[in-house]
């Protein structure tokens, strides 16, 4: 009978016992994505007013969100309707009980601060008086 030579093994396999794990930056499918909150640096600015970058921002944020809600909405409905749990139509004739309408709110200001989230903070600097801009000059920010 042949005999099998044995597969070589690096140092690290050997003091261990166990392969080496690959050193890929890949979290694993099951880990949730990881979203910085807050970013560094100056931002970069696409059109030469501010504002319209900031009517760009917040236009993307809202198109992100909006598909992510359908997404996950039509999964749901489509759930329940295969599952005989409710008709689509109960859904549109659904009313929220006083509770629900609070936590509606509640949610619906979270996504509002969210989306105003770049006003807020121009605004902020302007009180704080670290803007420098159209305020200085109104009638030049106007006619420009």
């Amino acid at each position: 009978m042949a005999t099998r030579k044995p597969k070589k093994t690096t140092s690290k396999t050997r003091q261990s016992g166990r392969t080496p794990k690959s050193k890929s930056s890949v979290p694993p499918p099951d880990a949730p994505p990881r979203i910085a909150r807050v970013a560094k640096g100056k931002k970069p600015q696409y059109f030469s007013d501010p504002a319209i970058d900031k009517l760009l921002w917040m236009t993307v944020t809202l198109m992100e969100e909006l598909s992510v809600t359908r997404d996950r909405l039509d999964t749901v409905e489509r759930l329940l309707t295969k599952k005989r749990v409710l008709k689509a139509t109960e859904v549109d004739l659904w009313r929220p009980d006083p509770k629900s309408a609070v936590q509606r709110d509640v949610r619906r200001k979270a996504f509002v601060d969210r989306m105003m989230r770049a006003v807020h903070a121009e605004l902020d600097e302007v009180l704080r008086g670290n803007h420098r801009g159209a305020e200085d000059d109104p009638v030049a920010a106007v006619e420009s």
